[in-house]
């Protein structure tokens, strides 16, 4: 933990990717890249509008590529005030947080969990493999370690529930 006089920038938790597995959705991204141009330009297919189409997605899984690489050099971090990345921008305000869903069954991404916030909460917001932001709905997760994520959504939980017993 990190204190540094302030009670809303103590670190209560961090999510931060590893390397193997930065490289391994990195890898798997840059495997279907080429996989599209391979089908695009090595095979012969009927037609030049679906040529283009694998060409544009082979282009857009090797530019999310990129972009997952970048992003997950960052880390989460949820404090008092809520839950942002390393770079300071505030993902999902504590006060705005209305329940967490961790579900079998919840639209969240892989080891990960699903925040719902208030109404207007947020705009769209997206770091591949850390987390997306879209309306009301934050998802954490994707390159990150399970036990990380759970602790965090477990802390916001309890931080949920103890601001629902001090309302009541």
């Amino acid at each position: 933990m990190q204190d540094t006089g302030d009670r809303d920038d103590i670190v209560l938790a961090r999510i931060a990717p590893s390397m193997p597995r930065r490289l391994f959705g990195m890898a798997v991204l840059l495997g279907l890249g080429a996989l599209l141009l391979y089908l695009a330009l090595g095979t012969p297919v009927q037609g030049m509008v679906l040529k283009l189409g694998l060409i544009a997605l082979a282009l857009g899984a090797l530019w999310v590529a990129s972009a997952l690489y970048t992003a997950t050099r960052h880390e989460l971090q949820l404090t008092d005030a809520g839950l942002r990345d390393s770079t300071g921008v505030v993902i999902a305000p504590m006060a705005q947080i209305v329940r967490v869903d961790r579900g079998t069954f919840a639209f969240k991404p892989s080891n990960g969990f699903l925040l719902r916030l208030e109404k207007g909460a947020g705009g769209a917001l997206w770091r591949p493999g850390l987390y997306w932001r879209f309306g009301g709905r934050v998802g954490v997760g994707g390159v990150a370690k399970a036990a990380e994520t759970k602790q965090m959504a477990d802390i916001i939980a309890v931080k949920l529930a103890d601001r629902a017993a001090a309302e009541a």
